[in-house]
């Protein structure tokens, strides 16, 4: 080491000398550098000291002069505070003189003020003193146009003084103009008085108008005074005619107190609209008094008649004959009397108008009478269905139109319409809320005795005829839109309080069960028709065919009559989602009729098995192309129908090719029953077992397989629904497609299909077919979101049976259900608000 770097330990804070020279000296011949390394450490420690003494010598030096620094600021400061105390003195001392130069001026200032306010109280007094005098001359010349104008002078004067009343001059001033104030008030009635009473109106109609003038000046109480006293002068002969005679005041004589006030106001445009300032509005006061006048007389002659004998006397049309002028004179006061031009009271949008000037002036005291005309209308329904029922399905001078519908539905809303507009005119509680349920009551009943009357839907009853059908149905839906509308207007118009009351939504689901009973008496014409060649399938000897050809017999025969009668019951039907409801529900029923005959086809070879299978093939083409039939030439078929027609084909597909596997050796049978039925059933093995024909030792020894073989599969369910349809009991009109088949509505031209199953009995149950429908989709069991069967999104194939939980006919236990069996049911709800929201026949308004 020849020397000391800066960078040595030396410069560290936790320098350890030892440490150092052991570091330096680490052998006895580093020795030799001994004298070299004393030598560097004495040139550092030079270095120090004299760094150390030019720090000192700075240090010292910025010192004294920081302290000479702040003696000259504080010297500074000392300057500063007395520059401020002078300045703070000269200041006071021009406050003072300022103070005394403006002294004189402020005493001058206030000395002309007081003066200005003294002349000007003078000049006011003055004014005031001579706008009187003259007041009082003009008074007793019955100059009522100057008297309007000094009085008005004289008043706003007199505000002027009101601080000054604690004087007696000015005291003694205020109440001599009060009293010419009263003066003048009794002289213009007098003179009212007096001309009315000689009948001079027309002579003295310009001193009149000048009074109404000083009427005006002397205040509002004036004013009024004077119109309560001509009201009650052009009322009193009303009065003495109506009130004083039991025969006149009778609700008889109801138009010619309505024609006495239209009498009066004639007049008055003549003779007095001149008179009165048209500010005053006196006619309207006028007319508004006479309303209040026999709103009175109607409620007391009600009150006496019901007390009478319990109002039996009192005649209900009568009353409405009443209640109807008293809303047609209230309407044509609201049309002479409207400020602006105001939409019919008729309308809906009434109750967001401005409020009606007469609305229910006279009509209020029938309102607690409106039980009997809402007991009226029941009535006149009760008599109108029997009518309805007898009419027949159309006119005999009418021809038949596919978009017809029956005229009763179009005559039953128009009374609809003119009831609730009659009604809502009268009263927006409680008696619409009642109208609303015998609304809602007869249009049941009108389904039921009328729609229903013309299409049975009983266990062996006769089909009717195409055009009852498709009227029927035309019917329903134009009753389902209307209804909704209906509910629409009533809850715009009722209360508050009976808005949430209102709900007509079991009328609109017992329409759509219309509906849906009219499409399935389409099917049914369909499977009647169908029935030979069915029958012809299930004798065939499946058993002995030995090579698979072209189709069947059948089958040609079969293609021909769906088309043929699809063709034609489509160009009935004009809406498209029913042209897909229909079709949906037809290529239901087939596919579950060729399950169901699978039963009575056993025994059934391989072979025949496979023959079966091109059969279905050739089925579903033709069902293919259903939607198409009376579509424009080139049109395909939706997307989703070709999906549901493969879905429905697929439950036969799957089970035939279990039975197309060959019986030998047993477990392939079992392993295609595993995968393609992928149940646990041993009941639905053993349907397989039978209708291959297998019985005895072989049948024990496969159920013995099919037991031990099960348990390998993680994903099979309880019992597959497309297994309940291979009964030869289904084979019949009641189940297969019958009543016990659900109905299928479209949700529109490509939307989703809803099944609505009416029940076993095959009975349309209006009254609970919403709850019932509501828990079907609860519990999965119809065909919304199921993947496997009858839904749409879903998807079947050799691997997937598509086991859900859906209902295909009474066969079916619904605690069947598929882990899938709800999959996608959110989105299918959402499609069937499609089918309610869809475009109807009309309108609430008959439109």
């Amino acid at each position: 080491m020849n020397g000391v770097a800066p960078s040595d330990p030396l410069d560290s804070a936790d320098y350890d000398p030892v440490a150092h020279l052991n570091d330096i000296f680490t052998t006895p011949g580093s020795l030799a550098a001994l004298p070299s390394v004393s030598s560097s450490l004495t040139t550092h420690v030079t270095s120090l000291s004299d760094t150390i003494r030019t720090l000192v010598a700075n240090q010292a030096i910025s010192d004294a002069s920081s302290v000479t620094r702040v003696a000259h600021a504080k010297a500074d400061l000392d300057e500063l505070f007395k520059n401020i105390e002078t300045v703070r003195g000269r200041a006071i001392a021009t406050e003072q003189a300022i103070t005394a130069m403006t002294a004189d001026i402020k005493r001058l200032d206030a000395t002309k003020r007081n003066l200005t306010v003294s002349m000007t109280a003078l000049k006011r007094l003055q004014m005031l003193t001579t706008a009187f005098e003259q007041l009082k001359a003009q008074c007793k010349l019955r100059q009522y146009r100057d008297c309007a104008q000094l009085l008005q002078a004289v008043l706003q004067l007199m505000a002027h003084f009101k601080s000054y009343r604690s004087i007696d001059q000015i005291a003694t001033l205020s109440r001599n103009i009060a009293e010419l104030q009263s003066q003048l008030l009794e002289q213009v009635c007098e003179d009212f008085e007096i001309t009315f009473t000689k009948d001079e109106v027309s002579i003295r109609r310009a001193m009149l108008a000048e009074g109404c003038e000083v009427m005006d000046a002397v205040g509002d109480s004036a004013r009024t005074r004077l119109i309560n006293w001509f009201c009650n002068t052009q009322l009193r002969e009303y009065r003495q005619i109506f009130r004083g005679s039991d025969e006149a005041g009778s609700l008889d004589n109801i138009s010619r107190r309505y024609s006495w006030l239209k009498r009066i106001l004639k007049t008055y445009d003549e003779d007095h609209v001149y008179i009165f300032p048209a500010a005053w509005k006196v006619n309207e006061i006028l007319a508004r008094t006479f309303c209040d006048n026999t709103r009175e007389d109607f409620k007391g002659t009600l009150v006496k008649t019901m007390r009478a004998d319990g109002g039996k006397s009192l005649d209900v049309n009568l009353l409405l004959r009443c209640l109807q002028e008293t809303l047609d004179f209230e309407q044509y006061l609201e049309k002479r009397f409207a400020a602006d031009t105001r939409v019919s009271i008729d309308t809906i949008s009434s109750r967001e108008e401005k409020p009606l000037i007469f609305g229910k002036a006279i009509s209020e005291a029938f309102e607690p009478y409106l039980s009997l005309w809402v007991d009226s209308q029941e009535k006149a329904l009760a008599t109108l269905l029997p009518v309805f029922k007898a009419q027949p399905i159309r006119p005999p001078d009418e021809e038949f139109n596919t978009s017809a519908v029956l005229a009763s539905s179009i005559e039953i809303f128009q009374f609809y319409k003119v009831t609730f507009a009659q009604c809502a005119k009268l009263s927006a509680g409680s008696k619409l809320y009642d109208l609303s349920v015998i609304f809602a009551k007869y249009l049941d009943n009108y389904s039921e005795a009328v729609l229903l009357y013309h299409l049975p839907d009983k266990p062996g009853a006769a089909l009717p005829n195409d055009e009852t059908i498709v009227t029927v149905l035309n019917t329903a839906d134009y009753c389902h839109a209307l209804t909704s509308q209906l509910e629409e207007r009533i809850k715009l118009r009722i209360d508050e309080e009976y808005k949430n009351k209102v709900n007509m939504e079991k009328q609109q689901d017992t329409f759509m069960g219309v509906v849906s009973i009219a499409i399935r008496a389409f099917t049914k014409k369909i499977e009647i028709e169908l029935e030979p060649i069915w029958r012809e399938m299930r004798n065939t000897p499946w058993s002995k065919l030995e090579t698979v050809g072209d189709q069947s017999t059948y089958v040609g025969e079969l293609v021909r009559v769906i088309k043929a009668e699809a063709a034609k019951l489509l160009g009935l039907i004009v809406k498209e989602q029913y042209k897909r409801a229909f079709c949906d529900r037809l290529v239901e029923n087939i596919a579950n009729t060729i399950l169901a005959n699978l039963m009575a086809c056993k025994p059934i070879s391989e072979v025949g098995a496979e023959q079966m299978l091109l059969d279905v093939y050739s089925v579903k083409k033709c069902l293919e192309e259903l939607m198409t039939l009376t579509a424009e030439e080139g049109a395909t078929a939706p997307a989703t129908f070709i999906k549901h027609v493969s879905r429905a084909i697929s439950r036969i597909d799957i089970v035939l090719k279990v039975i197309q596997v060959r019986s030998s050796p047993p477990e392939g049978l079992v392993q295609a029953y595993l995968i393609h039925i992928a149940d646990k059933s041993e009941p639905n093995f053993r349907k397989i077992l039978d209708i291959k024909g297998i019985k005895g030792r072989d049948l024990s020894e496969r159920i013995e397989l099919f037991h031990a073989h099960k348990a390998a599969y993680d994903s099979l369910v309880e019992s597959n629904p497309v297994m309940g349809l291979l009964n030869a009991s289904n084979i019949n009109t009641s189940t297969v497609g019958g009543g016990g088949m659900p109905a299928i509505i479209s949700g529109g031209p490509g939307g989703v299909g809803l099944m609505i199953s009416p029940g076993l009995s095959g009975k349309f149950d209006a009254a609970t077919f919403g709850s019932a429908l509501m828990a079907g989709v609860k519990e999965g069991v119809d065909r919304l979101g199921t993947p496997g069967i009858g839904s749409v999104g879903g998807s079947t194939g050799a691997n997937s049976p598509g086991a859900s939980s859906t209902q295909l006919n009474a066969g079916v236990n619904v605690a069947d259900v598929a882990k899938d069996g709800v999959a996608g049911l959110n989105e299918s709800m959402k499609n069937f608000g499609r089918f309610f929201r869809s475009n109807r026949f009309g309108s609430i308004d008959g439109k």
